[in-house]
């Protein structure tokens, strides 16, 4: 079984990454590229909407293709897949979505060969962390945008801070997320008030035109739980320095105490 492939079949519905085998007269044989042994077949009326003189205008052997599943055929050697039913649009995701997971594999591979795996090490690897994120390039994505995302999901060990290098060197997100708790304390009659600036004063340095957002959640007295979305890493740091900043001189000026930390 190659890199990337699983056991089992798709569902009913389901959209498949295939690759043309054999061509005829009446339809198209098809392999799985994610699922290990598995045929398809795409008979000629399920090629292209209208009318097919030729299949070979539509189709060759080697061609990679985008199919819906439709059904089993009746011996349940193959699946019988229509070509026609899936639109340009999805046809562009999902390619996309089966190029990234492909590479996620690499990815993983280069990670293993850094840590000293073995070839079953990566395999088994790789499940746990499709098991946990949905998709192994997922779970790359998430490590990119999220820091202890992994460590969240259960997984440990030292090889953890080799995937998130790879990760945030390879994979570029739509946005890092940066996570962190800020203690705000104070003995005084208007403490609230002082607790309520110093927090607004961090969520102030979130900016729409450089697509930062910061929000302050009640985690139990005296702990807020800082939440941090920003296109970047460096813009994400810089970002919480400046916000924790803010509050804890705000605190610190009104005789308080605070300090912050992120997770």
């Amino acid at each position: 079984m190659s890199k990337g492939q699983i056991t089992g079949s798709p569902q009913e519905g389901e959209l498949v990454v295939v690759t043309v085998k054999t061509v005829k007269q009446n339809g198209c044989y098809v392999e799985f590229d994610e699922f290990a042994g598995l045929e398809g077949f795409i008979f000629i009326g399920e090629i292209a909407s209208g009318w097919v003189k030729n299949i070979r205008g539509f189709v060759r052997e080697g061609q990679r293709l985008i199919c819906k599943v439709m059904r089993t055929r009746k011996d349940g050697s193959s699946l019988e897949l229509s070509l026609k039913s899936v639109s340009e649009e999805r046809r562009r995701a999902r390619l996309q979505e089966w190029k990234n997971e492909k590479r996620a594999h690499q990815l993983l591979k280069v990670i293993g060969e850094k840590v000293g795996w073995s070839e079953e090490e990566v395999t088994e690897t790789a499940e746990e962390l499709t098991e946990a994120f949905a998709t192994l390039y997922g779970a790359f994505e998430d490590a990119a945008m999220k820091e202890g995302s992994l460590v969240d999901a259960g997984f440990e060990g030292e090889w953890i801070k080799e995937f998130i290098e790879v990760a945030i060197e390879n994979i570029i997100p739509d946005f890092v997320e940066v996570r962190g708790t800020i203690s705000l304390s104070i003995n005084a009659v208007n403490g609230i008030a002082v607790i309520r600036d110093s927090l607004m004063a961090a969520e102030n340095f979130s900016s729409e035109k450089e697509e930062i957002e910061i929000t302050c959640h009640y985690n139990g007295a005296p702990q807020y739980r800082i939440e941090l979305k920003a296109p970047d890493f460096k813009s994400a740091e810089n970002a919480w320095e400046s916000a924790t900043t803010a509050a804890i001189e705000i605190m610190q000026k009104a005789g308080g105490e605070a300090r912050a930390w992120r997770e």
